[in-house]
C-alpha cells in the first residue's frame, strides 16, 4: 500500500512524505506507483525549480519527503492542495492501495 502523509501546521499544508508501493504490478509496470512517483516529483520539482521555494526533500527506494518551514509554505499552498487533489482522487480509485493521512508536522 502506498501511504501519502500531508504534513499541516496553524491550517497551512508544510510538506508531504509519500511511502511504500501499490502491488498492482511487477515493478516498473505498476500504473498506480507510476502515477503517485510522477506527480509527487512534479511537485516537488515545481517547488525547488519554478517557485524556488527552499525545502528539505529527501528521496530513495519507495520513499519520498517534503519539508517546508511554515513562511516557504504559505506563497505555494495552491501547488500542495492540487497535489492533495490528485492523491485524494487516486485513493478513489484505489482505496485498497493508496491511503492519504493528514497530519504531523515532520515525518509520517
Amino acid at each position: 500500500m502506498i501511504r501519502v502523509r500531508f504534513f499541516c501546521s496553524d491550517g497551512l499544508y508544510t510538506g508531504f512524505s509519500v511511502r511504500g508501493h501499490a502491488g498492482l504490478a511487477p515493478a516498473g509496470e505498476d500504473v498506480l506507483c507510476a502515477a503517485v512517483s510522477s506527480a509527487a516529483y512534479m511537485t516537488v520539482n515545481t517547488l525547488t525549480d519554478v517557485c524556488k521555494v527552499p525545502c528539505d526533500a529527501s528521496v530513495s527506494d519507495g520513499e519520498m519527503t517534503v519539508a517546508l518551514t511554515e513562511q516557504n509554505a504559505n506563497p505555494v499552498q495552491d501547488l500542495l492542495k492540487g497535489f492533495e487533489l490528485h492523491m485524494r482522487e487516486l485513493s478513489r480509485q484505489y482505496p485498497e492501495k493508496l491511503k492519504v493521512i493528514y497530519g504531523g508536522k515532520n515525518h509520517a
